[in-house]
C-alpha cells in the first residue's frame, strides 16, 4: 500500500483537543482520497494565520458513507500522535 502524507490546517480550537490528547478523530471533507496507512500533518491555524504547531499522525480508519455523516465528508482515526 503506498502511504501518503496530507498536509490539513486546523482550527485551534480543535488542534488543541487533538495536541491534549483529548479528541483522536478528524471530521474532513474527503476531497483526498484519505485512506488507512495515510500519514497526515495537521497544522495549526488562528485566524486563517500558522501558529508554527504542527502534529503528524497516522490514519488507522476512515469512516464514511455512514447514516449522519453527510455525503462527501469522512472521520479519521488517528494514532502514532508526534507533536512539533
Amino acid at each position: 500500500m503506498d502511504m501518503y502524507r496530507h498536509e490539513l490546517k486546523c482550527e485551534k480550537l480543535f488542534f488543541q483537543k487533538v495536541w491534549e490528547g483529548e479528541k483522536t478523530s478528524e471530521l474532513r471533507k474527503n476531497d483526498r482520497d484519505f485512506q488507512k496507512g495515510d500519514l497526515i500533518k495537521l497544522r495549526e491555524i488562528e485566524n486563517r494565520v500558522y501558529t508554527g504547531l504542527t502534529i503528524n499522525a497516522t490514519i488507522t480508519h476512515v469512516l464514511q458513507g455512514y447514516i449522519g455523516l453527510e455525503p462527501g465528508y469522512c472521520i479519521l482515526s488517528l494514532s502514532n500522535i508526534i507533536k512539533k
